[in-house]
């Protein structure tokens, strides 16, 4: 009698295992989860105590976010190993209505936007025909070269306007970290080869803190326990120009989730289907709606996380729902927050130059199994790659854009889907993207 394998995705690995890998998925994407908060809240005039209470909310909700979308239930939930955190896609049409509007409006608009996009999931899904694999691979690789930008930001210290951005310390933290990562990947397999990043940014830490460059004061001021109130800024209030503006920014954070959902599902080996992204989008739908009454704000993936998954080969969702499980006690316990935060930026940012690299990689890959030769594969390849990466390479470049067209614009990796899918009808109109089987859908080769 044979034993039915079970997939590396459903794996339940031991328990020290899942803690110490989800601990370093946390540590990966705490810099950008807290971002989002402490950027509106600065736009908005509030109060230190108030962004405190947003940052506890956000990391409280982006916990949940993940077990929803790891753990799954029901229609709710991709079951891939996706980390979750506020989208920066939302941040701009946030901070415009909460100067407008006001912040019970942004929470809102936050709800209703997360009610449509339940709504809208059957029908958003539908369009995975129109990824095949020079568009996947395309799409990948865009994500990959879109995320150097913050890796660049953070190997210079964090805040590009300090005078100390760019310091020699800081590079040189940073390229130290990378040294230490690439050996303990290179040198260990197996459990300490997959916890490269983790050493990594310990031992970076380490040298930080001998040298310094490490700042322990926000653990000392933050509390032991603090539980974040629903509805703590007072009631949502609903407007429809405000609930349009927060409904396009998630049809773009949808597209992303699109994008992160082919992404990881290659890396795991297990093909998205149209089901998957249809259950991932009311995942995000219900998060964002969660968001909306505990203070926080729209979810999707988190993209620099899938570089983690492609560096250390753990692909169990399990991982990914104990880094769930670490934000929500995060969320409670303040100074355990207030801790992770302490690693330097350089640290992040020496290891985000590998993990990114290997999302790169992970496109590059998938375009290698596209047939260029006697196609017109090539030219879609090169014009999507370009029109993606243009945001990050020069965001001067669309300055002049607002409201929608600058919501738009401003996403690269929204841009780079967008051309490859339209390029691949035009130029491969002959192709199907897709062969429905038994209900199913299989990518095609």
């Amino acid at each position: 009698m044979s034993i039915k394998r079970v997939h590396p995705v459903d794996e339940v690995l031991p328990w020290r295992q899942l803690f110490t890998y989800g601990l370093q998925h946390v540590l990966v994407m705490y810099a950008g989860a807290v971002a989002v908060p402490l950027i509106l809240g600065s736009a908005l005039g509030l109060t230190s105590a108030q962004v405190v209470m947003l940052i506890n909310a956000n990391l409280l909700t982006s916990g949940i976010a993940t077990l929803i979308q790891t753990l799954g239930f029901w229609k709710f939930g991709a079951r891939l190993p996706m980390i979750q955190g506020c989208s920066f896609i939302a941040l701009a049409p946030m901070i415009m209505i909460g100067k407008e509007f006001g912040l019970t409006e942004v929470f809102g608009a936050v709800i209703a936007a997360g009610a449509i996009t339940i709504a809208l999931a059957p029908i958003f899904s539908r369009l995975l025909r129109f990824f095949p694999p020079v568009v996947i691979g395309s799409l990948i690789t865009i994500i990959g070269i879109s995320l150097m930008p913050a890796a660049a930001i953070w190997l210079g210290g964090g805040n590009p306007g300090s005078a100390e951005f760019g310091a020699p310390s800081n590079l040189l933290l940073g390229f130290a970290t990378v040294a230490v990562t690439l050996v303990i990947y290179a040198k260990f397999s197996g459990f300490l080869g997959n916890l490269s990043v983790l050493i990594g940014l310990f031992v970076g830490s380490l040298i930080a803190a001998a040298c310094g460059m490490t700042n322990f004061s926000q653990v000392g001021t933050a509390a032991w326990f603090e539980l974040s109130p629903p509805m703590a800024f007072g009631a949502p209030e609903f407007s429809l120009m405000p609930i349009l503006v927060m409904t396009l920014a998630m049809l773009v954070i949808m597209a992303e989730t699109t994008g992160n959902c082919l992404a990881i599902g290659k890396l795991v080996d297990k093909p998205t289907t149209q089901l998957t992204l249809g259950n991932a989008f009311r995942a995000d739908g219900l998060s964002t709606m969660l968001g909306g009454l505990f203070n926080s704000f729209p979810y999707n993936a988190f993209t620099q996380n899938t570089g983690l998954i492609a560096l250390s080969s753990v692909k169990s969702r399990y991982v990914v729902a104990a880094a769930g499980a670490i934000m929500v006690v995060m969320g409670l316990f303040p100074k355990l927050g207030a801790l992770i935060a302490a690693v330097p930026t350089p640290v992040l940012g020496g290891c985000a130059i590998v993990m990114f690299g290997m999302t790169t990689v992970a496109g590059i890959q998938e375009l290698s199994r596209v047939q260029f030769e006697g196609t017109r594969n090539g030219i879609i390849v090169a014009v999507s790659v370009s029109v993606g990466v243009l945001p990050m390479s020069f965001p001067a470049l669309f300055e002049h854009a607002s409201g929608t067209l600058k919501l738009i614009l401003e996403s690269g990796i929204f841009l780079g889907a967008i051309t490859a899918i339209i390029l691949n009808i035009l130029l491969n109109p002959q192709k199907k993207a897709m062969t429905p089987v038994a209900g199913n859908v299989e990518l095609a080769d």
